[in-house]
């Protein structure tokens, strides 16, 4: 025999209406409705901390149980919903089984019932619940948009190094890659409705999956501006506007096929085998038919070898300019070998100094 006393035997009894409070103390997402027809929206009469607490009704890609999938619901005050009440004609235990988006003809009214009671939704009034970054609309543009727009980085410098003589009777100069500046790649945003998925939080945090054809893109954004993009051609901006870590537990390897440009504006470090381990060497080798060239615009260039040897194996020609003095000190034997001739040109004085001066002995 069936049992005539379970949900939906005897039909729904549905509500619609607005939600007042969300500050659930047990956590689980409920949330206060005030129900068109059913509650006043006299807020003296009816306090919201006096209307039921309503179930959410989470999609099946939330998993409702262990913090599995997303919770909580995301519903704020003034939102309007649907659903059914569980308990039937008692009306204590509503069910809400979805948001009704629109477009706001008036601003909220917290002294009235149906209305947001912190006066902060809806943030238009006139315009469509849909996210404006979904509509792209140009009479209401996106803010966060418009700011990526005059933030954009361009002219950025990379390194310029000069081109000087090594001697003035030797045709030898320094050859380096020509110096330019780099742009930030334009924002590639041009979506068209209804094919940009867009998730905003409250406090600003976005992300984007816009499938716009010839235009599609993902965008993750934080509040604070931080946000990484992939472009319609699959390249990728990442823009980070306080610091940034990298910590890698095991390997890493990496590969640019093409150039590459760092510009840095303060101090640069790099800790090579602080562990002290043998054989952890740190090796640049350079392809044929390239230079390397390193230019200090005004400052020192400091080479400190505490425990060990200085090698150097030049299969061509070896110059060196110096505008100033040149000091050798040797706490040993200086032993020269020259296979060809040997020329020195002095404007001063020669003097050499030695317990004993051999000429050809």
């Amino acid at each position: 025999m069936l049992d005539n006393n379970f949900l939906g035997r005897n039909g729904f009894i549905w509500f619609n209406g607005v939600v007042e409070d969300r500050q659930d103390p047990q956590k689980l997402g409920r949330l206060r409705v005030r129900c068109v027809g059913i509650h006043t929206e006299n807020k003296d009469d009816l306090p919201p901390s006096d209307l039921p607490w309503s179930q959410l009704i989470h999609p099946i890609t939330s998993s409702g149980i262990s913090g599995l999938g997303s919770s909580p619901g995301f519903i704020v005050e003034g939102a309007w919903v649907f659903g059914y009440f569980r308990d039937g004609n008692n009306m204590q235990e509503p069910m809400i089984m979805g948001t009704l988006p629109g477009k706001p003809s008036e601003l909220s009214n917290p002294s009235k019932g149906f209305y947001d009671p912190n006066g902060v939704y809806p943030k238009y009034k006139d315009e469509v619940d849909t996210n404006r970054l979904a509509t792209n609309d140009s009479n209401n543009p996106h803010l966060g948009l418009e700011l990526r727009k005059l933030t954009r980085k361009t002219g950025v410098p990379t390194a310029d190094f000069d081109l000087i003589p090594i001697q003035e009777h030797i045709s030898t100069e320094i050859t380096a890659s020509d110096s330019d500046t780099w742009d930030q790649p334009t924002i590639p945003y041009a979506a068209v409705y209804p094919y940009n998925h867009v998730f905003e939080s409250e406090s600003g945090h976005i992300t984007e999956i816009d499938d716009t054809k010839d235009n599609e893109r993902l965008f993750t954004s934080h509040r604070t501006g931080t946000s990484q993009e992939i472009n319609p051609d699959g390249s990728q901006v990442n823009i980070i506007k306080g610091d940034h870590y990298n910590i890698v537990s095991g390997k890493r390897q990496a590969v640019i096929e093409g150039n590459a440009d760092l510009t840095i504006g303060g101090r640069h470090k790099i800790y090579i085998n602080k562990n002290g381990e043998e054989n952890n060497h740190y090796d640049i080798q350079i392809g044929p038919n390239a230079s390397v060239n390193i230019q200090i615009d005004k400052g020192d260039m400091n080479v400190v070898l505490k425990d060990g040897k200085l090698n150097t194996n030049v299969a061509g020609d070896y110059n060196m300019k110096i505008g100033g003095n040149m000091n050798l000190d040797v706490r040993g034997n200086k032993n020269e070998t020259v296979s060809g001739s040997k020329t020195s040109n002095t404007s001063g004085a020669v003097i050499h100094r030695g317990s004993r001066i051999d000429l050809n002995p």
